[in-house]
């Protein structure tokens, strides 16, 4: 099998060794310094939590706006009525509606946008769209903020671009949080921010070490394996810049 010049560079490289833990800052310096194709690449964290997915008080799902967004589009669906129609509107919502945009939902299993945020009053009408919904991942939830009263926010932080965290049947959880052209400080402000984000979210039934393991990597890049202890020393610091 013939392989790229990039692959082969990264082979190649003496700064990467798949045993070493890094501390985050070592490894999104280098990560950064790689050359992996021609676009601009999402860097992404992938962590084991220690929690039991199987009990749903130890589910994780959060959402939060990065201090520096990913600047990806996202297409909002508001369902809402009387007088969030034009807060929703004036938010910048693509698509806003009631019982019609549920009625076309069900009929035309129609999916084109990203994020639906809904007035609490009108999930009982929104549930019977988990089908068409659910398998997508587009369900809203109060824990993600997309079950509010405060339709205007839920928009605007959909529209700023908000990380949604989840984790997977084995604890995992994977997320885009910075782009590579993106300076050093603002992956690391990112990075700093949503693993904070993340300890705060830990289940009180959750005993033991909650983060387990975590990693980093671009899109096209190789993964690199963290030092627990020195993520925690760099959010130590990141805590008392920001305290």
């Amino acid at each position: 099998m013939k392989i790229s010049k990039n692959k082969k560079a990264i082979i190649e490289n003496d700064k990467i060794d798949k045993n070493k833990f890094y501390s985050p800052s070592e490894a999104i310096e280098i990560l950064k310094g790689l050359t992996t194709s021609k676009f601009d690449e999402t860097i992404d964290l992938s962590i084991q939590l220690g929690i039991d997915p199987k009990k749903s008080d130890q589910q994780i799902k959060i959402a939060t706006v990065p201090p520096n967004p990913l600047g990806k589009a996202v297409k909002v669906l508001a369902i809402c009525n009387g007088e969030h129609t034009k807060k929703a509107e004036d938010s910048g919502a693509d698509y806003v509606g009631a019982e019609d945009i549920i009625e076309k939902i069900i009929s035309e299993k129609w999916t084109d946008f990203d994020v639906v945020v809904v007035l609490p009053e009108l999930m009982p009408k929104v549930a019977k769209l988990g089908q068409v919904l659910g398998p997508k991942g587009l369900m809203p939830s109060p824990k993600l903020g997309t079950v509010t009263n405060n339709i205007e926010k839920a928009v605007k932080d959909a529209k700023a671009g908000r990380v949604e965290i989840k984790n997977d049947k084995a604890g995992l959880v994977n997320f885009a949080f910075a782009k590579k052209s993106f300076e050093i400080a603002k992956i690391m402000d990112n990075l700093y921010f949503l693993v904070q984000s993340l300890n705060k979210s830990k289940p009180a039934s959750s005993k033991g070490n909650y983060l387990q393991k975590v990693s980093v990597s671009s899109t096209m890049g190789p993964g690199f394996k963290i030092d627990l202890s020195l993520l925690k020393e760099e959010l130590k610091k990141y805590n008392g810049a920001i305290a």
